[in-house]
C-alpha cells in the first residue's frame, strides 16, 4: 500500500520580508514580491520537520494583490560604531496556497529505520491543522506567519497577468545532508508567474549554482537523540 507525501496548506501574515540579496549590500533590506523557495521549505520545516526526508516545494499560488510598504528599522550596531536608520521595504497582507511533498533524505541512510510514509504524511497533517509546531515567519522573524488547512475552494481576489518573469531569483540553499552533500550551496534560477501560480523546479534543476563553504552533516544516533518509529507513532 502507498501513503501520500503530499500536503497543501493556506499560508498569509500582515507583513512578509523574502529578502533579494543584491539590496542587503548597504543595510537595508527589500522584499521579492514573491516568496522563495526556500522561505517556503522553511515554513514547511517550522509545520513538520524529521532530519530522516526532505521538504521538496511544488507550488504556490498568490491570493492577494501586490502590496509594499517601507519602514525605518534600526539594526542593532556591533562594537562602538552608532546605530544608524535603514528602510526595510516589506510585502504586505500576503496571501498563498502552498503545495509541498516530502521525500526520503538519501543521504540519511542511518535514519532508515524512520521511513514511515504513514507516520510522517500524518503527524504533517495534523501540524498543518494546529498551525504548526514552531513559530512560522515570511522570510524573517519580524514578520509572523500563520497556517491553516486549505479550504476546498479557495477564492482569489488576485487577478494576476497572464504571465510575470521575475529575472534571476534567489531559490535556496542545500545544505551539509542536503544536494551532493558536505557543502553549502546557493541556488537561483528564473522564476515565471502563470496566472499568479509559481511551479518550482527540483534544488538539482536550478541552472545557476554558488558553493558558499564546506559544512560537514549532523550524526544522529538510534536511541540517543532519535526515538524509533513505535515509540513515536504507537
Amino acid at each position: 500500500m502507498e501513503y501520500q507525501n503530499a500536503v497543501a496548506f493556506l499560508l498569509t501574515g500582515r507583513y512578509a520580508l523574502f529578502s533579494d540579496p543584491v539590496t542587503r549590500v548597504g543595510g537595508e533590506k527589500s522584499s521579492y514580491l514573491v516568496p522563495t523557495y526556500e522561505a517556503l521549505k522553511g515554513v514547511c520545516e517550522s509545520i513538520y520537520w524529521k532530519p530522516t526526508f526532505q521538504w521538496h516545494v511544488d507550488s504556490v499560488r498568490v491570493l492577494a494583490p501586490f502590496q509594499s510598504q517601507s519602514k525605518g528599522v534600526r539594526p542593532i550596531s556591533l562594537g562602538s560604531a552608532p546605530a544608524t536608520l535603514s528602510i526595510y521595504t516589506y510585502l504586505k497582507d500576503v496571501r498563498y496556497e502552498v503545495r509541498a511533498h516530502f521525500e526520503w533524505n538519501p543521504l540519511r541512510e542511518d535514519l532508515a529505520a524512520d521511513r514511515n510514509d504513514h507516520k510522517h504524511y500524518f503527524m504533517a497533517k495534523r501540524s498543518i491543522e494546529r498551525g504548526g509546531r514552531r513559530d512560522v515567519f515570511l522570510g524573517t522573524r519580524e514578520c509572523q506567519g500563520y497556517v491553516e488547512p486549505l479550504g476546498e475552494a479557495e477564492e482569489s481576489p488576485f487577478e494576476p497577468l497572464e504571465t510575470m518573469d521575475f529575472g534571476l531569483m534567489f531559490h535556496g540553499f542545500d545544505y551539509g545532508d542536503e544536494g551532493a552533500g558536505g557543502q553549502l550551496v546557493a541556488r537561483f534560477w528564473h522564476p515565471k508567474m502563470e496566472r499568479g501560480v509559481i511551479t518550482f523546479p527540483r534544488p538539482e534543476a536550478c541552472p545557476v549554482r554558488r558553493v558558499i563553504k564546506p559544512m560537514e552533516r549532523k550524526s544522529f544516533v538510534l536511541g540517543e537523540n532519535l526515538r524509533p518509529v513505535e515509540e513515536e507513532c504507537p
